[in-house]
């Protein structure tokens, strides 16, 4: 079972697009919201049900645990009880973590990078105490843990973590289907 924790001001398409891949794949993963209620507010005013209300979540449940980026968003994960606990118990018995944009800050300031290669939305950097910074890479994994620069590479991120979930055939082939219909987009709106 996987969470993606979902704060007042989280970078929308860094959760909705790894949400929709990782649905896609067939994974079972719930929205948790941080704070009050269910519904979730984007950085950029869009809301979004969640799932599960913070009181709902069960911090010993899940395999993975995901943390979109976006500020005031990813603050406000790190200042939760749920993620920090949530996070202790994903550590405990040997689970995933992926983080991207400002998010990989929340498992810098951790500890949880010490050694690791990792990235970041540029600035964040000095947060990620003890990693070792992949400069030219918008999506990092190394051992349990995967982090990306932002929303740019957000749809990697996702097909990442299929990857590293389900197999490189599975998310290869998710991508494939998906950037497909892209180009097939695209090409009806080709300028001359």
């Amino acid at each position: 079972m996987i969470y993606m924790c979902l704060a007042d001001g989280f970078e929308e398409v860094e959760a909705l697009a790894p949400l929709d891949l990782l649905r896609r794949a067939g994974a079972k993963i719930y929205t948790v919201r941080i704070g009050e209620g269910k519904t979730a507010l984007g950085a950029h005013g869009i809301k979004i049900l969640c799932d599960l209300a913070e009181a709902e979540a069960d911090p010993a449940l899940p395999d993975m645990l995901i943390l979109p980026g976006g500020m005031p968003g990813a603050s406000n994960l790190d200042a939760s009880d749920l993620v920090d606990k949530t996070i202790k118990q994903i550590q405990k018995k040997g689970g995933r973590l992926a983080a991207i944009c400002a998010a990989p800050m929340i498992l810098g300031r951790r500890g949880i990078l010490e050694g690791k290669h990792a990235v970041c939305f540029p600035g964040f950097e000095k947060e990620l105490l003890g990693a070792r910074i992949e400069e030219s890479a918008g999506v990092v994994t190394d051992g349990c843990v995967t982090t990306a620069k932002g929303m740019g590479v957000a749809f990697a991120f996702g097909i990442e973590l299929v990857r590293v979930l389900y197999g490189q055939e599975k998310a290869f082939a998710l991508r494939d289907a998906t950037m497909r219909s892209f180009a097939e987009c695209t090409a009806i709106y080709h300028d001359a």
